[in-house]
């Protein structure tokens, strides 16, 4: 993926989830739109992560998971990037 003045494209799609729950500052949620609203790969990912969300929200309603869960659910995330991207490189 490429690099972008909004910030790069393996860390923006890292840290959607916190965008998309708020859970981040606002400098860091501006850097993250301006990313999304530039790069039409990872505003098709985003689309992909916020029907997740929606979808996931729909299904478990108000219910708040533990801090210790999603702290692990954002560690696997974020290794999934990593092997994601790790794979698409050439050689």
């Amino acid at each position: 993926m490429s690099d972008h003045e909004g910030g790069d494209c393996r860390e923006v799609l890292t840290e959607v989830y916190l965008y998309l729950d708020l859970e981040c500052s606002d400098d860091r949620r501006f850097v993250i739109k301006q990313h999304l609203d530039e790069c039409s790969p990872c505003l098709r990912e985003f689309g992909i992560e916020q029907e997740v969300k929606a979808l996931v929200n729909r299904c478990c309603g108000q219910e708040q998971a533990p801090s210790e869960l999603k702290e692990r659910l954002r560690a696997k995330l974020s290794e999934l990037v990593v092997e994601h991207e790790t794979a698409r490189e050439p050689g």
